[in-house]
C-alpha cells in the first residue's frame, strides 16, 4: 500500500476529526489529578491497566525503588539483572538487549508507549538512557505485534517515567565513581489543582576504559551527555486530560581509531509527545496521541595532519499520530481498539537515496474474564507499509486459576520485523579492504555500474532474483507457564517459551570483485528458532528482607545448521594444520553469542531503624561462543568459546537527616574482566553517591 504526502495529509487529518472516538486506557488515570493506587500493576502488556498477578501473559515490572536502592544509573545497568535478559554489545559500540536468545533488534523499546528511533546497525543504544526519572519499567516476552508492530518480534520494554507530583517536589543525586565517572540527575516538580509541571536534568560523562593493554587504543572513549526532559500534565475537567512531554539528549565522544587517526562522535535526538484523553460515560473512553522524534549522528576521523580521512551521518525521524478507544462492555469484559500511522525517513552515509516509508495500522483486542477463574485476551493488527507485504498479527492468551494459590497461563502470537533501512538502501564500499555492501533494494542499480567501471569478476546471485520485495522476518511465539503463590511472601514462577523465525534476514555473497573481495547484499533465510525455560521466585522471609531469582534455559539454533549436522555434511580441525573429521549432530552448539545457562540472585535487605538499605546482585553467563575458529561457518564445540563468568554487585545506602541519604558501592566486586569478547564489561567499579530531597 503505497501513500503519498497527499494521502498522508487527508490521514492525518481524519485523526483529528477523529477525537471523539479515541482514548488512553484507564492507565492514562497517572497523568490525571486521581492517580490509581494499585499494587504491581502493568499498562504495556495488554495498553489497559492489570494486575500483574492475573496477566496470562510472561511479563515482570522492576519498580523504582529495587532501581533506586540498586544505585544503577543507566537502563543497560538494571535490564542485565533480569532473568532471561542480557546486554550485548555492538561492532559499533551500542550496548542492546537479547530476550529469550533473540537478538536486540527483536525487541521494542518504549519510553511512555512511545518507540525509541536510532537503529544504526540494528542495536539501539540502552546507554544513551538515564534511569534517574524512571518510575517503573514494564517487560513483556514473546511476540507483542498484535499491539506494536514491527520490531515487537520477541519482545517489548515500556520505560515509565515520573510525572507530577502534588506540592512543590524535587532532588538531586550525584554518583562519582572509577574511570572518573560522574552522574548528576536533578529532578523538580509542580502541581497544584488542574495544572502540574515537572523537568529533569542529567549529566553522565566517563573517561572511558581500557580492556586490553596490548594497543594504545582505549576500549571504551571519553564522553559526555546530557538528557532534559520536561512535561505537563493540565486537567481540564474530571473527564478530559492533556499531557506533553519532551525530550533532549545529546552526547560527544572521542572517536580514535588508531595512533593517526583522531576525531570525534556526536550524537542529538529529540522527541516531543502530546496526549489528550476524555472520558464519555462510564463505559466508553478515548485517547488521542501525537508523537514526533529525529535522532541525528555524525562522526568524523582526521589524519595526523588534521586533514579529513572520512565522515559520517545518520538522520532518522518518525512522526506517529495515534487515536484508541477502550469500550468495558462490562465489568469483566474489555475492547481495545487503535488506528495511527507512522511516517519515517532516514537520511544517511552510503545510501543510494533518502528513503520514506509510510505505515498505516489498526489494531483490536478482546480481554475478558468468560468466568472467575478464567482470563482469555485476543487481539490482531494490521500493518500496511509503502515498500513491503502487509502484515496481520494475531495473538492470544488464557490463563486458568486452578486453586487461590495455582494458575496456568499460555500465549501464542504472531511477530514481525520490517526490513529497515540499512538492508534495503545501503551502498557501501569499505576503502581500505575493498568489499562491498548492498541493500536488497540497491542491487538491482548497483551492480549493473560495478560491472561497468570493471569491479566486477564474477556474479554468482542472478539481479533477476532481486525483483521481488525482501520479505519482513516473523516468528511464531508459544509460552506456557505457571504461576504459584506457595504464600503471600513466597513465589515462583515457571514458563516455558519457543520462538519460530522465519525469513530471517542475513547476508550472502552475490558477487566477486576484480580486487579478490566480494559484494555481499541481503536475503531471507528460513528456520531459525530459540526455545527454553524460564524460573523466578521471590521470597520476604521477613518484612525487611528481599530475595529473588531468576534462572533461563536456552537453546537457540539453526535448522538448516542441524540437517547438515545430522548428514554429515560438517567437519572441523582440533588446531590449524590437522587433518580434518566429520562432526556428530550433538557437535553443534547453536547459534553464536548466546549462553545454554543465565541466573540471576538479588538481596534486599533494609534496617528502617537505622535508615539504611543494603543488597547484593549476581548475574551468571555460562560459556558462549562469539566466532567460528576452525572455518566450518558453524558453532560447534570444537569451537573457541568465552568462559561463563559471574558478575556481583553490592550497595548500601544510608538516610541523614530525612532529606539527605549516602550511598556507597562496588559494581563487579571481583574485578571480571574480559577485554577481548565482553568490552560492556569495565571491571571493579567504586562508587559514592549523594541524594538531596527537597
Amino acid at each position: 500500500m503505497i501513500l503519498n504526502k497527499k494521502h498522508f495529509s487527508i490521514y492525518f487529518s481524519l485523526f483529528f476529526m477523529s477525537y471523539s472516538f479515541s482514548q488512553e486506557t484507564k492507565a492514562v488515570t497517572e497523568y490525571s489529578s486521581k492517580p490509581e493506587h494499585l499494587d504491581e500493576v502493568i499498562i504495556t502488556a495488554t495498553r489497559t491497566i492489570r494486575q500483574l498477578s492475573s496477566l496470562p501473559l510472561p511479563a515482570q515490572i522492576i519498580s523504582k525503588n529495587d532501581i533506586k536502592r540498586s544505585n544503577s544509573l543507566r537502563l543497560n545497568d538494571i535490564l542485565n539483572e533480569q532473568t532471561g535478559l542480557v546486554t550485548i554489545s555492538d561492532f559499533g559500540g551500542g550496548e542492546g538487549i537479547q530476550m529469550q536468545g533473540l537478538d536486540a533488534q527483536y525487541t521494542l523499546i518504549l519510553v511512555d508507549g512511545v518507540p525509541l528511533i536510532g537503529r544504526s546497525a540494528g542495536t539501539l543504544d540502552l546507554s544513551r538512557i538515564t534511569v534517574g526519572n524512571i518510575k517503573q519499567i514494564e517487560v513483556v516476552k514473546g511476540a507483542s505485534s498484535s499491539l506494536y508492530g514491527s520490531e515487537a518480534l520477541g519482545g517489548v520494554i515500556n520505560i515509565i517515567t515520573e510525572t507530577p507530583k502534588y506540592g512543590l517536589n524535587g532532588n538531586t543525586n550525584y554518583r562519582v565513581g572509577a574511570f572518573n565517572t560522574n552522574d548528576l540527575s536533578t529532578t523538580v516538580s509542580y502541581k497544584k489543582k488542574s495544572l502540574g509541571l515537572s523537568a529533569f536534568f542529567n549529566r553522565y560523562s566517563s573517561d572511558g576504559y581500557d580492556l586490553n593493554k596490548n594497543d594504545d587504543l582505549k576500549t571504551v572513549d571519553p564522553f559526555s551527555n546530557y538528557t532534559l526532559n520536561a512535561n505537563a500534565i493540565y486537567d481540564f475537567s474530571k473527564k478530559t486530560n492533556l499531557f506533553i512531554a519532551g525530550k533532549y539528549y545529546t552526547q560527544n565522544q572521542d572517536y580514535i581509531a588508531s595512533s593517526s587517526l583522531k576525531g570525534e562522535s556526536d550524537i542529538n535526538e529529540w522527541n516531543t509527545h502530546l496526549k489528550l484523553s476524555h472520558t464519555y460515560t462510564k463505559k466508553w473512553q478515548s485517547y488521542f496521541e501525537f508523537y514526533a522524534t529525529r535522532y541525528k549522528a555524525k562522526e568524523y576521523l582526521n589524519n595526523e595532519d588534521e586533514s579529513l580521512f572520512s565522515d559520517s551521518y545518520y538522520n532518522q525521524l518518525l512522526i506517529r499520530p495515534e487515536i484508541r478507544a477502550t469500550f468495558n462492555l462490562n465489568d469483566n469484559h474489555v475492547l481495545i481498539g487503535g488506528l495511527g500511522f507512522n511516517h519515517e525517513t532516514l537520511d544517511r552515509t552510503d545510501f543510494t537515496l533518502q528513503p520514506e516509508f509510510n505505515s498505516p495500522y489498526l489494531y483490536l483486542q478482546f480481554d475478558g474474564n468468560l468466568t472467575e477463574k478464567l482470563n482469555t485476551i485476543i487481539g490482531a493488527r494490521f500493518d500496511g507499509h509503502n515498500k513491503y507485504k502487509s502484515q496481520f498479527s494475531p495473538k492470544g492468551a488464557i490463563r486458568y486459576k486452578i486453586t487461590d494459590k495455582l494458575a496456568l497461563k499460555g500465549s501464542v502470537g504472531y511477530g514481525f520485523k520490517s526490513p529497515d533501512f540499512r538492508q534495503l538502501y545501503f551502498d557501501f564500499t569499505n576503502t581500505t579492504i575493498g568489499y562491498t555492501v548492498l541493500g536488497y533494494n540497491a542491487v538491482i542499480k548497483a551492480i549493473p555500474e560495478l560491472e561497468s567501471q570493471g569491479q566486477i569478476i564474477n556474479t554468482i546471485v542472478p539481479i533477476s532474483e532481486f525483483n521481488n520485495a525482501l520479505r519482513p522476518e516473523n516468528s511464531i511465539s508459544i509460552n506456557i507457564g505457571a504461576d504459584y503463590k506457595w504464600s503471600s511472601n513466597l513465589k515462583f514462577g515457571l514458563n516455558l517459551f519457543r520462538n519460530n523465525i522465519n525469513d530471517l534476514i542475513d547476508t550472502r555473497i552475490i558477487a566477486n570483485k576484480v580486487n579478490g573481495q566480494n559484494v555481499f547484499s541481503y536475503y531471507n533465510v528460513n528456520n531459525v528458532y530459540t526455545q527454553g525455560l524460564e524460573f523466578n521466585s521471590t521470597w520476604t522471609p521477613i518484612h525487611q528482607l528481599k530475595i529473588s531469582g531468576g534462572y533461563q534455559l536456552l537453546f537457540a539454533k539453526d535448522k538448516d545448521a542441524e540437517i547438515a549436522f545430522k548428514n554429515g555434511d560438517v567437519f572441523a580441525r582440533e588446531n590449524p594444520g590437522s587433518p580434518s573429521f566429520q562432526l556428530e549432530n550433538e557437535d553443534y552448539f547453536g547459534l553464536f553469542n548466546r549462553s545454554r545457562h543465565m541466573a540471576n540472585l538479588k538481596l534486599f535487605y533494609s534496617l528502617p531503624k537505622w535508615g539504611m538499605n543494603t543488597n547484593v546482585r549476581a548475574t551468571y553467563r555460562s560459556k558462549y561462543g562469539v566466532l567460528d575458529s576452525n572455518g566450518n561457518s558453524y558453532l560447534d564445540t570444537y569451537d573457541d568459546f568465552v568462559d561463563g563468568y559471574t558478575v556481583i554487585d553490592f550497595a548500601i545506602n544510608k538516610t541523614l537527616f530525612k532529606n539527605y541519604q549516602l550511598g556507597l558501592g562496588v559494581d563487579n566486586l571481583f574485578d571480571f574482566t574480559d577485554g577481548q569478547n565482553i568490552s560492556n564489561i569495565a571491571g571493579r567499579i567504586i562508587y559514592g553517591k549523594l541524594n538531596i530531597q527537597f
